[in-house]
């Protein structure tokens, strides 16, 4: 963590001085405003949270409950969430208190004794083999509290509109706010009144039965599989003896899917009720949690649960439905969007993947700095047509993922042919339900891969995986991708050729041109702007740290900011064996030895891959993806 360089903090260095808008904030919602979110689940609050960081941008974000939300019906954490907690500064706090799924065991029908069920198999939970980043289980509520803390500590100091309702919307033609917002407050001094919120644009983070999808025109498209299940949040007393491992148990009774939960007694139970036939009607969502109890104990036999307390529970049929799309310009119509849809308002499934909540994270992600970029000056407007165009191939992978996992979860013991082949699946599959599968496509924030193999361990379009080097002021091991906050700034990374620090070389080239009049830097920041306010540049070295003078590095990786001008010393790394891996990230990701400029987005998405010497082409990129700024 960096601060001090506005001087001297002695307070809580994760709160940022108020900046722009978050300067007197209003406490009432105001008749316009740049971005209006409306509900503050997953993506809204994560999108607060990012805008936060664009003080210049006015985002207010309302939603209908009186308060926090007490009790989430999400807890699945993937290692990609985990690793962007990290971004928005609060991975070690949540990691401490939440559940860290270190095992999945599964339990099938005893070959002896088909009545009884036998534990099957044991894995390593794939959160271990693929990433330096758990999978956790904690309520969402938790989430939404720790992001609502980074929006509020942010420049922008964002924090909800509490007790307010969506109503309708309507977009016009002209305006600098053509989007219309018909809003009622239902909760304190205002309860009962209404009020129009003029907007430039509106992102629904309004869940699966999303007012502002309706109101823009926007359908699900899917099904449902006619399969009922049963979850709860319970408080119990057992003989099973893996009650506190992440267990998939299937017998002749029927399917559990067992989550222990946080704290170190709770924990959730989905308790398959089977078929639902097709006249139900919805019926079988009124099954008393006492018939769900039941089922359980079936299931499980010979072993048995004495629930001593419901946290929560629901009854719900598996849907797979993808909206048709993200935001609100029809096909064939050309024209930039105005309002965007996120979470559960555009993509639905079954809960059993644990995939909900972190998926609508990503979108919230994903869409968060284009709007910052676009509100700010720094992009075109054009740039929020890639928020769907990115957003809804992963919603549809998510969907084919999910059909198939809840398949096998579901399926009776008769027609499992192979009893290792689920616990084959789960592990087979591990990349997708990390979060570390989703890979961008080429567009003009993602370049196409003709320099891929100068860095092969960093594919384009992928999440930038990091790796282990040494910081050079203070021999430091650190993660380089730990570096990189939710801030809204472009990473440009530059892994250097064979000569050392102040000796001729390619990167020392490159790093002149990229202090020259002609660099991106100076195209694409504004005037009066520190040097590293749109461009965190760093740079790692093949020497040891004990070889790298930092004295000798180029001044474009040692800049000065804030009104003392300190210079940074925080962007100059050395190459070192992993403490992981024993090999340094030069090995460990495939990167040339005549050095490589790998470009990172603000959603920590590799942008492209570079040689040192093709600097008309970097300038070219950044060209196409931002305006210039003098």
């Amino acid at each position: 963590m960096q601060f001090h360089h506005h001087g001297y903090v002695s307070g809580d260095p994760r709160v940022a001085p108020a900046a722009g808008t978050g300067v007197d904030r209003p406490a009432e919602l105001p008749d316009e405003t740049d971005v209006l979110i409306v509900g503050s689940g997953p993506a809204g609050m994560l999108l607060a949270a990012q805008l936060a960081q664009f003080p210049a941008v006015t985002t207010r974000l309302i939603e209908r409950r009186e308060g926090r939300l007490v009790l989430g019906q999400a807890d699945g954490i993937q290692p990609r969430s985990v690793e962007t907690f990290q971004a928005f500064g609060f991975a070690e706090r949540i990691v401490a208190e939440a559940y860290n799924i270190a095992y999945m065991n599964f339990w099938g029908p005893d070959p002896a004794d088909p009545g009884r069920i036998i534990r099957t198999t044991r894995t390593d939970d794939y959160a271990l083999k693929i990433s330096e980043f758990p999978h956790l289980i904690v309520n969402q509520a938790r989430v939404l509290d720790y992001f609502a803390e980074a929006a509020a500590s942010g420049p922008g100091r964002i924090t909800p509109d509490y007790g307010v309702e969506f109503l309708g919307l309507t977009v016009g033609d002209e305006g600098e706010h053509p989007v219309e917002v018909r809003v009622r407050h239902v909760a304190g001094d205002r309860a009962g009144q209404e009020q129009t919120v003029r907007a430039r644009y509106v992102v629904g983070c309004d869940g699966a039965r999303s007012g502002v999808r309706t109101a823009i025109g926007r359908v699900h498209v899917g099904d449902a599989s006619l399969h009922a299940w049963g979850v709860m949040d319970v408080l119990v007393n057992t003989d099973f003896p893996d009650w506190r491992t992440k267990c998939a148990i299937s017998s002749a009774a029927g399917n559990i899917l067992h989550i222990p939960r946080e704290g170190g007694y709770l924990s959730r139970m989905y308790i398959d009720l089977g078929e639902v036939a097709a006249d139900d009607n919805h019926r079988v969502r009124q099954t008393p949690i006492e018939d769900v109890i039941r089922r359980a104990n079936e299931i499980l036999a010979p072993y048995t649960i004495d629930v001593k307390e419901v946290a929560w529970h629901s009854v719900y049929e598996v849907g797979h439905r993808v909206t048709d799309g993200f935001d609100d310009v029809p096909e064939g119509v050309e024209r930039d969007p105005r309002v965007f849809l996120t979470g559960d308002a555009c993509h639905t499934h079954s809960a059993k993947a644990g995939q909900g909540m972190n998926v609508s994270m990503q979108d919230g992600f994903n869409l968060g700095w284009k709007l910052g970029h676009v509100l700010s000056g720094l992009a075109a407007p054009a740039l929020l047509s890639t928020y769907g165009a990115e957003r809804m191939p992963v919603a549809q992978q998510l969907i084919d993922f999910d059909k198939e996992w809840s398949s096998l979860m579901a399926r009776k013991p008769d027609e499992i042919t192979d009893a290792q082949d689920l616990a084959t699946y789960y592990l087979a599959t591990a990349e997708f339900p990390s979060g570390f599968m989703t890979q961008y496509g080429a567009s003009a924030i993602t370049a196409a891969g003709a320099h891929q193999g100068l860095a092969a361990g960093f594919p384009l379009g992928k999440r930038l995986k990091s790796a282990e080097v040494v910081r050079v002021a203070d021999g430091n091991v650190v993660h380089l991708g730990h570096h990189a906050k939710a801030d809204g700034r472009w990473r440009i990374y530059a892994f250097a050729d064979a000569p050392a620090a102040g000796e001729p070389s390619a990167l020392a080239d490159w790093a002149d041109w990229l202090g020259s009049a002609e660099s991106p830097l100076r195209r694409h920041t504004p005037a009066g702007a520190d040097a590293d306010a749109v461009f965190d540049v760093k740079v790692v070295y093949q020497q040891g740290f004990e070889d790298v003078d930092i004295s000798r590095v180029p001044a474009v990786f040692r800049p000065v900011s804030g009104p003392l001008a300190l210079m940074d010393w925080e962007k100059v790394f050395a190459s070192g064996p992993s403490t992981w891996t024993g090999v340094d990230i030069f090995d460990e990701r495939e990167l040339s030895r005549d050095g490589v400029v790998v470009v990172v987005r603000p959603d920590q998405y590799v942008a492209h891959i570079l040689p040192l010497t093709a600097t008309a082409e970097l300038a070219d990129f950044f060209a196409g993806a931002l305006l210039p700024q003098r």
